[in-house]
């Protein structure tokens, strides 16, 4: 029995939503919050398995008690938002940067046509996060060193220059995301394309919210575009991303790959028969094992993949899938992976 604290400040919303979770046997909603000081006080008091967070809440909205609870109680949190405006959007994701899981929309109400796949799918994902190991607050483990971490030592092998990179991310990588591309130059020499799970909706809001602070220019991938440095390319929504044999971007519309569209593996795959050795990867905090696949055959033509460390993953899954796999060559806390790709872009390395 999976114990739950609701917290959102309107009643029919919360009603609703409580009785989602009562429709099935495996949750138990243990209490409600009408504000985010009730549920801090709440996941202190009743020790949940989950808390689900609205954001816009009267005396504390749902980032300060994202924050708090992280910080006094560490429990798995996940923004429930009816709202995808960009501001919205953007406090959710400084809510994930401060220890949330994962954001999702609220469930339709039970007279949408799309309401028992809607719930199930929610519920599911419920499930899955509420079973995730969190620690303290881990608002420190995305800042950007003060130092860039050492060269590694030559053993007098050399390994080209990347003019590209790819990265992918699934439960907890806009934050992750958000510390990488933060950390990189104006001056960036390669193009990068990203894959990044989110809930429908979300992707306008959460471009928007990397572009608040990144020096690269970041956008929504659209088919034809020319793949140019210092540009940043983010999967749209329910479409793979992939690249054509000119460097253009393609978006498609193929099957779910191992449950996922867009899909790491497209990515990665795609990436690696269009630039072989030159391609640079990582793959960050995400549940399950999607890029894998993909990561085989970058591996199969040179290029190098980064897997971000246990201690600094939301959800060490993909990583820990590509880590298990033997595919990694470097595995680095959040903090490093920007000097790592810094490094294999900018000049000829000796490893």
């Amino acid at each position: 029995m999976i114990k739950v604290v609701v917290a959102d400040d309107s009643l029919t919303s919360r009603e609703r939503l409580v009785s989602q979770l009562h429709s099935d046997p495996g949750f138990c909603v243990v209490g409600q919050a009408r504000d985010g000081r009730e549920a801090v006080d709440l996941t202190r008091q009743l020790r949940p398995d989950l808390v689900t967070m609205d954001i816009s809440m009267p005396r504390m909205d749902g980032f300060e008690a994202t924050r708090q609870i992280m910080v006094d109680t560490p429990t798995p949190i996940v923004v429930v938002s009816n709202s995808v405006e960009s501001a919205d959007v953007a406090a959710s994701m400084q809510a994930i940067r401060a220890g949330a899981l994962s954001a999702l929309g609220k469930p339709p109400g039970p007279s949408a046509p799309d309401f028992e796949p809607s719930r199930a799918r929610f519920l599911a994902t419920l499930r899955s996060l509420a079973s995730v190991k969190v620690v303290g607050h881990r608002l420190r483990a995305f800042q950007r060193p003060s130092n860039p971490p050492p060269a590694p030592t030559s053993n007098g092998h050399s390994r080209a220059i990347a003019t590209v990179v790819a990265l992918a991310a699934s439960t907890g990588g806009p934050a992750a995301l958000r510390s990488v591309l933060d950390a990189l130059p104006y001056d960036f020499p390669a193009p990068i394309l990203v894959v990044q799970h989110l809930s429908p909706g979300f992707m306008p809001g959460f471009v928007a919210w990397l572009n608040m602070s990144c020096r690269l220019r970041v956008k929504v991938a659209e088919e034809g575009d020319r793949i140019e440095r210092g540009h940043v390319y983010i999967a749209p929504e329910d479409r793979h991303l992939s690249v054509t044999p000119t460097l253009t971007v393609r978006t498609l519309t193929s099957p779910p790959v191992d449950g996922f569209r867009p899909s790491a593996s497209v990515l990665f795959e795609g990436v690696a028969q269009a630039y072989g050795r030159h391609a640079a990867t990582a793959i960050l905090t995400g549940m399950g094992r999607d890029g894998v696949d993909g990561l085989r055959r970058i591996r199969e033509l040179g290029g190098r993949i980064i897997a971000q460390d246990e201690q600094t993953c939301s959800v060490f899954g993909m990583p820990a899938a590509a880590i298990d796999a033997g595919l990694a060559d470097y595995v680095l806390p959040i903090s490093q992976v920007a000097a790592k790709l810094v490094e294999m872009v900018g000049v000829e390395t000796k490893e």
